[in-house]
């Protein structure tokens, strides 16, 4: 078994690589690079006088009115001086030294951007994930054992219909009903925190007062709230987003504890514990459910890329600066370092969480042997 496992880690190399290529690739052929955002604002301001120069060449030449000399720098800043090949191993040079280089559009350096958000994405992923799991056992179970009845009919519905409907338009569709003020308004937008004494839930102001949390100014500060409303108040935010973040994965770990619990009731073993004269419920909860829970069990490898979890467009629509929307803002403004050193972070995670899940999957079911 180890051989197989050295194997994958082995394989981590060539699967990196792979992606990488084929991302760095795409960002180097689209159009509307960095380097045409940046000969777009010298154009721009050209045109309005601000650079001194009048540039009568063709307009139809988006580099007409560009120095040459300027155009190569310009070029040699991006690394589109260089042939396609060496600009990658150069950023893969860069990345072996832990350097995911700076944004082209804050020039803060990558990493420090990425963990920056770490803690939001921690929270968000880390509550739906458990979630998830707490919400769709229990309720997997109860199918089961209810399967054709109404509960069961009903609850399915409800979890296909919650599985068809993207995370990010159920959000959209949430905050039209609870945040906007058109049907009610009892829950925020968006954001992680309150940014003023006025928008803070009721039971929070019950808790602290308007001078307590208050400088000497009058500017309300959320950092002096006490440990207690700051989980309310954190907690008053996440609700919605934590909803979108939970709803697909529920639906799919519902039905799985479903179909795995009915799969192991109609095993030999099952019937002979009920033969031995066993409780229904000793059978079921003790017996038939331990196995059944060996196919959601091996999921719990994923969770190391957890902080990966958050959605782009989800985390959009709830405007949470997390990982999520870092990396849509990125995408949209082409801001490619970024979204490199981004998809850095999430390939190595996601292969280190695949190998974790074979881990966990040989250690709970001892009839696996991976060779």
């Amino acid at each position: 078994m180890s051989a197989y496992f050295i194997r994958r880690f082995l394989l981590i190399i060539p699967t990196f690589l792979g992606v990488t290529i084929i991302v760095f690739t795409i960002t180097r052929l689209v159009p509307g690079g960095p380097l045409e955002r940046q000969i777009m604002q010298f154009r721009m301001a050209a045109a309005s006088g601000e650079s001194g120069h009048t540039g009568g060449g063709n307009v139809t030449d988006p580099t007409s009115t560009i120095p040459e000399g300027a155009l190569e720098e310009m070029k040699k800043a991006f690394d589109l001086d260089k042939p396609g090949y060496v600009a990658y191993f150069l950023w893969l040079k860069k990345v072996i030294k832990l350097d995911l280089g700076k944004s082209y559009s804050t020039k803060e350096p990558v990493w420090d951007m990425i963990k920056q958000r770490f803690p939001i994405s921690i929270m968000f992923g880390l509550t739906g994930f458990v979630l998830a799991y707490l919400l769709s056992v229990p309720l997997g179970i109860l199918k089961a054992l209810k399967h054709g009845s109404h509960f069961d009919f009903a609850s399915s519905a409800i979890v296909f219909l919650g599985y068809s409907i993207p995370g990010w338009a159920l959000g959209a569709l949430l905050l039209v009903f609870f945040a906007s003020g058109r049907f009610y308004d009892v829950l925020p937008l968006g954001d992680i925190k309150t940014g003023s004494y006025q928008d803070l839930p009721e039971f929070v102001k019950s808790n602290d007062s308007e001078e307590d949390v208050s400088d000497d100014f009058g500017q309300f500060e959320w950092e002096k709230l006490s440990f207690f409303s700051k989980v309310i108040d954190t907690s008053y935010h996440m609700f919605l987003p934590v909803l979108c973040y939970t709803i697909g994965s529920f639906a799919t770990l519902t039905m799985l504890m479903k179909n795995s619990l009915m799969e192991n009731m109609g095993r030999d073993y099952i019937r002979t514990a009920f033969a031995k004269g066993l409780s229904p419920y000793r059978v079921v909860l003790i017996h038939a459910l331990r196995n059944s829970l060996i196919p959601l069990a091996t999921g719990l490898g994923h969770a190391i890329s957890i902080i990966m979890a958050g959605s782009y467009l989800i985390e959009s629509v709830f405007n949470i600066d997390g990982l999520g929307y870092l990396g849509f803002t990125s995408l949209v403004g082409r801001d490619y370092t970024v979204v490199m050193g981004i998809l850095t972070v999430n390939t190595i995670l996601t292969l280190l969480g695949n190998i974790l899940s074979d881990v966990l999957y040989a250690l709970i079911d001892p009839r696996i042997r991976f060779e």
